[in-house]
């Protein structure tokens, strides 16, 4: 199984960029609000929006992508692994204003580096039912997604990765899917790769024994951090068994 831009043809990028808004900016903003108030002139804006706000282009597709998958907020479908919950906010690019109602959809592989679908191509043989580790939710009021799965694994020529994409305008389905609606937003999730190397030795990723490619390895990953999709991770407990809150704040182009 491999998903690197040597060993495909990507799916071709367009113009929308994506917009995440960072921690680190975030606590920009508190100090601000607690300085005294400066004048301002129109020179001075624009640095101060960039302070907040950081764009970033989107990133591949890659090969597993499948339609039609469900609108569920947990994807495990009893797959074992270290427990992740991920939190994402989706906002306007141009406002920072929260966007709701806007389909939030994931996909990756297990913790032995297979995906639903395409079982097999990393070695392991179990069971593929097409929908594991793959579905998406509707974003609330405040923008938020609330998505639990498992921490990924990984498989040959890519570091541990989770694909997103966002989209607005669906219509849910009577099979709990959807159809219709825009597509914003494709693009990738990361893991530090600290947290990762102490994930990997528990099983069942213990026994993945395809040469893991670290963050730094990455064919996809340009060291952007959070504005290349790189997660900030939470411990959700005392050990790296009891898992992990991921959080990203995505920002997109609505039109």
């Amino acid at each position: 199984m491999t998903d690197t831009s040597e060993a495909r043809t990507p799916t071709p990028i367009g113009r929308r960029t994506v917009l995440i808004a960072t921690g680190a900016t975030a606590a920009t903003l508190a100090v601000g609000a607690a300085a005294p108030e400066a004048p301002t002139s129109p020179a001075t804006q624009p640095a101060a929006a960039a302070a907040v706000c950081t764009l970033t282009k989107e990133m591949t597709e890659g090969p597993y992508y499948l339609d039609g998958q469900y609108v569920r907020a947990d994807i495990t479908e009893g797959k074992a692994g270290v427990p992740l919950k991920l939190a994402l906010t989706v906002v306007d690019d141009d406002t920072c204003a929260a966007i709701g109602n806007a389909l939030v959809e994931v996909w990756h592989c297990d913790a032995l580096g297979e995906y639903s679908g395409f079982v097999g191509n990393n070695g392991h043989s179990e069971p593929d039912d097409g929908t594991f580790m793959r579905g998406g939710v509707l974003t609330n009021s405040a923008g938020l997604a609330s998505i639990t799965t498992v921490y990924p694994g990984w498989y040959r020529g890519r570091c541990v990765h989770i694909h997103v994409k966002v989209h607005i305008g669906v219509t849910l389905t009577s099979d709990g899917s959807f159809t219709g609606g825009t597509e914003l937003h494709t693009g990738q999730l990361f893991f530090d790769e600290s947290i990762t190397t102490k994930v990997a030795v528990i099983s069942p990723y213990s026994t993945n024994t395809v040469t893991r490619t670290t963050l730094a390895q990455d064919s996809i990953y340009d060291d952007g951090g959070a504005a290349s999709g790189l997660l900030t991770l939470t411990a959700l407990g005392s050990s790296t068994s009891s898992g992990y809150t991921g959080t990203l704040t995505l920002g997109v182009e609505q039109s």
